[in-house]
């Protein structure tokens, strides 16, 4: 059998016949087959890709983050322009004097006035006429003593209610308050993840643009390793695919944790410098 390789007197590494008649087949069907047909740029497998629009993802087809507030403008709107006790005002006279609580008071006062109707007034006539006082003036003093007492009835009813409704105005308030500051959270998070997600996204874009125009380079960064086949693997550097920057610092940043945790024996502190530490590891990638 002949050797892996060997040397002659002018310096040329010779390998045994056949090892070099299979690689001569293998350099020729490398170009003829596959690298002519492929190697050219209309043969690139990127080059239908299309861009990735993030823009219409967020905000629908036309429109970009320019088309919305900004948020200076959004934090003067709900926080820096807000009066508080404008605001109370609003939310106690919406709260205590809306329609429900008319209707529940004149529903009382409707009740109250069947029951004098029916019951207290046939009484008070009957008592009147007993005595024979219906055609003097106390039978008027006491009727109109009859309408007084129902008036108070009402507006002690509607005191009560309208008392029993101020911690709940207060609490709306309050909601109130809350909310317009969560506008704020979440508008800064649509925006910070709005320019996370386009930063990665431009990049992805861009690097299928690079390996469209590379195409041809690519391939033939693959035949010069079948060219050199014989002196054992050599890597290329025509990779098809590549994580992302974020999905790199995650990938990183969840195994450095793991590896701190598991030198610290567990404790959390270890874990989580490992992470950080993982995380710029991945970036650097």
């Amino acid at each position: 059998m002949g050797s892996s390789g060997g040397g002659s007197g002018d310096g040329t590494v010779r390998y045994a016949p056949y090892i070099e008649a299979r690689h001569e087949i293998f350099l020729g069907q490398s170009q003829t087959v596959y690298g002519d047909s492929i190697r050219v740029p209309s043969a690139s497998p990127y080059k239908d890709y299309t861009d990735i629009e993030v823009n219409d993802a967020f905000f629908g087809s036309g429109y970009t983050i320019a088309s919305f507030p900004s948020l200076y403008d959004m934090y003067g709107k709900f926080m820096a322009g807000l009066d508080i006790e404008a605001l109370w005002d609003q939310m106690y006279s919406s709260t205590i004097n809306n329609s429900q609580v008319t209707d529940l008071v004149s529903a009382e006062s409707s009740l109250m006035d069947d029951e004098i109707e029916e019951k207290i007034l046939p009484r008070f006539q009957l008592g009147m006429r007993d005595i024979n006082a219906v055609m003097t003036s106390s039978y008027v003093v006491g009727k109109s003593l009859i309408e007084s007492a129902k008036v108070k009835a009402v507006e002690k009813f509607s005191a009560e209610l309208k008392y029993r409704l101020i911690p709940i105005a207060q609490d709306r308030w309050a909601k109130h308050l809350a909310w317009n500051e969560g506008v704020i959270k979440n508008y800064i998070e649509v925006m910070k993840t709005f320019y996370v997600v386009k930063t990665d996204i431009d990049e992805q874009n861009y690097k299928m643009h690079a390996r469209d125009v590379l195409w041809p380079f690519t391939i033939l960064d693959f035949e010069k390793a079948n060219l050199g086949a014989l002196q054992g693997a050599i890597n290329t550097s025509g990779s098809t695919a590549t994580s992302s920057t974020a999905s790199k610092a995650l990938g990183g940043a969840l195994s450095g944790a793991a590896t701190g945790a598991m030198i610290s024996g567990g404790n959390p502190i270890g874990a989580g410098i490992g992470g950080v530490v993982g995380g710029i590891a991945g970036l650097l990638s």
